[in-house]
């Protein structure tokens, strides 16, 4: 049964509220962000059609798992990796320092899947480690271990190492 006008617009609110965060997660997860838009979209459409939100227990975990499920579909169907476009903008970056948002970027493409994705759910999805654990069906310690190695890496990417040839 379709959902009413009150149902479409909580709907709508919600897209709003954690789109861009399920891009993001849907992005780390096809490497496409035409992919990823088709993959969000898919889910709300579904959630317009059919309502199944309003029974999740917690509705942004329920986003990202439906996100999660309809991304790693696309990438099963396609069975092959996209890198990830330089020039696509994942978020506006604070002052839109774009040589940031570039490092940020290449870095974050350079983490293991696993810990990229615990990143941006973290970070930019704002769940917590349990939230996490749920949703990629590991403990809430392994999401919080691949947090840690995730900002280690990330850290020694976007952070100069003092020039050992630098004068004091």
């Amino acid at each position: 049964m379709p959902a009413t006008r009150a149902q479409i617009a909580e709907i709508e609110q919600l897209y709003r509220q954690h789109g861009p965060a399920l891009l993001l997660f849907a992005q780390a997860i096809t490497g496409d962000r035409a992919h990823a838009q088709d993959a969000i979209h898919q889910v709300f459409l579904r959630l317009i059609e059919d309502g199944d939100h309003r029974r999740a227990l917690d509705v942004k975990a329920y986003l990202f798992a439906c996100v999660r499920n309809a991304a790693c579909n696309y990438v099963r169907a396609r069975r092959r990796n996209v890198e990830l476009a330089d020039d696509s903008a994942w978020f506006d970056p604070p002052d839109h320092d774009h040589a940031a948002e570039l490092n940020l970027r290449r870095a974050l493409n350079s983490l293991p899947e696993d810990q990229r994705q615990v990143a941006v759910l973290h970070v930019w999805g704002e769940l917590t480690f349990s939230q996490i654990a749920d949703l990629l069906e590991i403990s809430a310690n392994t999401a919080a271990s691949r947090y840690r190695y995730a900002l280690a890496r990330l850290r020694d990417a976007l952070c100069p190492t003092e020039n050992p040839c630098a004068k004091p």
